[in-house]
């Protein structure tokens, strides 16, 4: 019988299905079963050798092209250089192969949920046997403290509470029973009558029939959703490796093209073929992937300093990109700590403030504060809910004990210290619905509390009180005020009292009756400080925020609604089951609140979010969690409250678990792009300028402006002193209220594009013009003209790099703004100074020096660069360019 049939019949059914005598299985049956069943464990088994891992990371057009790089390099005898390619390359691979383990590392966490051993009834023995070598069909004995070793359809249950936060996300305690439900098993929150592997007995007592073990256990289907997920490449590095294959592709074809036209015009083999090393070293930017790892890099340190923790350092540029953000309510958008909020006593609602278990906050009555001490109505509903508790109070912003009556504690603490000695208590039991405790007041008489639901606790009264004197229950009165608070998606409960005789010393619940009522509270899960001015801002920045959680429908709506989430209704889990992807797809296009809802509903819905091409991020905690957050374009764990499993799946952790740190780390993921693509905005066209340098020498017959050594210094040099430097730039004004880019949007937009042509073309005009100036007829000063050309470039590089500052914005205003890019280009010029005066380096790169009047000019011509594409942007905002 499957795991979810099991909800629906009767215990006495399901415990004879497997069991023809109480004490459950013998020992000899269970061996039988176990052999011949087997057990699937949930275990970390990996597809492929860490070395296969390893090397798989070298798999990129990119990398290929470097690793081609170094080998020219060492050819050329420049070991140096080609030590600090492959230096570039090693990181790169180390880089993704960490990546890549997560996966692994999420299965080992979540194996280690396994319980070692479990209390079991065989051959009427009960016996501590190890979890592994349970079967379907054992009788396990829970008790509090327990965790759970299998998923189980209990048969008894005495006051069985059960913390199934790491299935549902919910940290209320669900209380547990043996009833049949009839209405089907939607969602883990809805499963009464089953205890699920993993989860956490913290009351009570129950038995229960083994139903599932290994991986068909709820917890064992989510190891399988982990391991079935296929690691998802973040849009970036997607874009980089189309840039990447397209790239290796031109480099190639041109310098075929370059050697064929050489041979074609007489060149000399060894001459053509070295002349078209040169325009492949020129034009593989050798310091690109390090350059962008280095501004990812810092992005993650500056998302450190707010309480944002990056796993994987793509994750950085990709959370900037994200369109939608699909989060959690409990503990993320909501505090996860219960707060009484209103207060219903003699026919009045009082509002009352302050949030969490700090015994902080007022009354209000129609908006103005009150005095709980002169309304005798409202402290005896707050007296009775706060003695007739067993949570207690540690400071600090904590409590012991169940968050509801953690929150009914907190909240009689804000009006005074309620002490009575406590002589008795009837528990709460689910069948019953209410929790009586008896008292023995100052005076010698005793008197009993009680709380428990509105209707049950209406139909044990016989009297209410209204703060002065007792007389009729205001029945529909207090049914109005329990519905208006419920409707708020608050959890009420009610509160009365009964006096009794001084000689009263033990209670039963056949006692509690002809009580007087004094009045309701009503709690909530409050939305966490700071949290509707986030979700404006994700609004503000073209951000989408859909709640998924397993709480209730209404209390999700309620939360939504209060924060400032868009929704045009919501679904639940049963009602996602029941769609269509395409339905589905098109349902969330208005509704962005899903309640009640399974790890199948929420990955589900994040596969369909991603078809439709948004780029998503997903919050989690709890393992029901891990799936999605593996599968999302980057996943957000909870550091406080999530679970390791949670954790190992995601790409980052929130170190606060509020939302709030998301929108500054997006903020920041915005940045860390805006960077990349101001590296490539530099780097392609100086590149390109280089390479187009080589190819209109072969074609037109020309004298090389630049030997091979030459433009792998300027590779070298530059890439290191000009291009680390702009990812230190500030950060650009304004950049949070940008639309996200479009998920297609290529990351080589049309104004990179004109960049790499326009200043390629400038660089090549440019450099040819100083190096024939300066070359003589009989070219016997062949390396002083080589060496203006050199610096030349070198100089349109630095004019350029202040134009890279910004792709839209004029730079005048901020052109001093980035003491790190000062520092790059004082000491590129230094080393231009070096190649170019001192002896033995002209030896070995066959520079030579020069005049100052050839300084003034490659000044003049370099710095058109910089006037012609500020001009460029006056155009553009003009509207002129495009």
């Amino acid at each position: 019988m499957a795991e979810e049939q099991w909800c629906s019949i009767h215990s006495e059914d399901a415990f004879m299905l497997f069991n023809s005598h109480p004490e459950g299985l013998s020992q000899e049956e269970a061996e039988i079963r176990l052999a011949r069943d087997g057990y699937n464990e949930v275990s970390s088994k990996q597809e492929h050798g860490s070395v296969y891992r390893f090397f798989k990371q070298f798999a990129s057009p990119l990398i290929y092209l470097l690793l081609i790089a170094a080998a020219i390099t060492f050819y050329l005898e420049l070991y140096v250089d080609a030590i600090v390619i492959l230096l570039v390359v090693l990181a790169n691979a180390i880089i993704g192969f960490i990546q890549e383990g997560k996966a692994q590392h999420a299965l080992e966490s979540l194996s280690k949920l396994l319980v070692p051993e479990a209390r079991v009834l065989r051959g009427g023995i009960s016996n501590m046997l190890p979890s592994r070598e349970l079967v379907v069909g054992d009788v396990v004995l829970l008790e509090a403290g327990d965790r759970v070793p299998a998923d189980l359809r209990l048969f008894y249950v005495k006051n069985l509470r059960a913390d199934e936060s790491i299935l549902t996300g919910e940290s209320v305690p669900v209380e547990k029973n043996t009833a049949a439900i009839d209405t089907g098993c939607a969602s883990f929150g809805d499963q009464k009558n089953v205890s699920f592997a993993g989860t956490l007995i913290n009351q009570g007592l129950g038995r229960g029939i083994v139903v599932a073990t290994g991986n068909a256990t709820q917890i064992g289907r989510i190891s399988e959703f982990i391991r079935e997920s296929k690691e998802i490449s973040t849009p970036l590095l997607r874009k980089l490796s189309r840039m990447s294959v397209v790239l290796s592709v031109v480099i190639v074809a041109i310098a075929s093209l370059t050697f064929a036209i050489g041979l074609l015009r007489g060149y000399d083999t060894v001459e053509i073929f070295m002349a078209s090393v040169s325009l492949a070293v020129a034009v593989i930017p050798e310091g690109l992937p390090a350059v962008i790892t280095i501004s990812m890099a810092i992005g993650v340190n500056r998302m450190a300093a707010k309480n944002t923790i990056i796993r994987t350092v793509p994750a950085v540029e990709t959370l900037g990109s994200a369109t939608v953000i699909c989060t959690d309510k409990t503990g993320t958008l909501t505090k996860n700590q219960m707060t009484v909020t209103q207060v219903y006593a003699a026919g009045k609602l009082y509002d009352v403030t302050g949030t969490g278990y700090l015994p902080e906050g007022e009354f209000l009555l129609d908006g103005s504060r009150t005095d709980p001490a002169n309304d005798n109505a409202l402290m005896e509903t707050l007296k009775a809910g706060a003695l007739c508790n067993d949570a207690s109070f540690r400071g600090v912003d904590n409590i012991d004990g169940d968050p509801t009556e953690g929150a009914l504690l907190i909240s009689g603490l804000k009006a005074g210290k309620f002490y009575l000695p406590r002589e008795d208590i009837v528990p709460f039991e689910p069948e019953e619905r209410f929790m009586a405790t008896l008292h023995k007041k100052e005076d010698g008489s005793k008197v009993i509390y009680v709380k428990g639901s509105p209707e049950k606790i209406l139909s044990m009264c016989v009297s209410q009180f209204d703060g002065q004197r007792t007389g009729p229950v205001d029945t529909q009165g207090v049914s109005h005020a329990a519905e208006q608070m419920a409707s708020d998606a608050l959890r009420v409960l009610g509160m009365a009292y009964k006096d009794v005789p001084a000689d009263v010393e033990r209670i039963e619940a056949e006692d509690i009756g002809d009580l007087i009522f004094v009045g309701l509270q009503g709690m909530m899960d409050p939305p966490r400080d700071g949290v509707m001015e986030a979700v404006a801002n994700c609004k503000l920045a073209g951000i989408r925020v859909i709640m998924i959680t397993g709480d209730h429908l209404r209390t999700a709506y309620a939360i939504a609604t209060k924060i400032g989430i868009e929704t045009e209704g919501a679904l639940s889990g049963k009602d996602i089951e029941e769609m269509s992807d395409e339905h589905l797809g098109q349902r969330l296009g208005s509704v962005s609140v899903f309640a009640r809802t399974s790890p199948e509903d929420k990955l589900r819905i994040v596969k369909i979010l991603k078809e439709m091409g948004e780029v998503v991020a997903v919050t989690g905690d709890g393992i029901n969690d891990a799936p999605a957050l593996k599968t999302a374009d980057i996943g957000i764990a909870m550091g406080l409250t999530g679970t390791e499993v949670a954790k190992e799946a995601s790409n980052m952790v929130l170190a606060d678990d509020n939302f709030s740190s998301i929108v500054s780390a997006i903020e920041e993921g915005r940045d860390v792009y805006s960077k990349i693509q101001k590296i490539l905005l530099w780097t392609l066209p100086t590149n390109g300028g280089q390479g187009l340098l080589i190819v209109l020498a072969v074609i037109l017959g020309l004298t090389l402006p630049l030997v091979p050594l030459q433009i792998l210094w300027l590779n070298t040099v530059t890439a290191i002193g000009l291009g680390v430097p702009i990812t230190m730039e500030p950060k650009e004004r304004g950049i949070l209220k940008r639309p996200p880019r479009p998920p297609s949007e290529p990351i080589l937009i049309s104004l990179i594009k004109r960049r790499v042509i326009f200043v390629s073309l400038l660089i090549v005009a440019g450099a040819y013009l100083t190096f024939f100036m300066k070359l003589d007829s009989n070219m016997e000063n062949l390396d002083a003209a080589r060496t203006v050309a050199l610096n030349t470039i070198v100089f349109f590089q630095i004019f350029y790099l202040f134009n890279s500052k910004s792709l839209h914005e004029y730079v005048f205003r901020d052109l001093l703004s980035n003491k790190f890019m000062l520092l790059g280009i004082a000491i590129v010029l230094f080393l231009q100074l070096v190649i170019t005066y001192e002896p033995t380096i002209n030896s070995v790169f066959s520079t030579a020096p020069i005049l100052a009047a050839d300084w003034l000019m490659i000044i003049l011509v370099s710095s058109t660069v910089f006037f012609l594409i500020e001009f460029e942007k006056y155009l553009y905002k003009k509207g002129y360019l495009s």
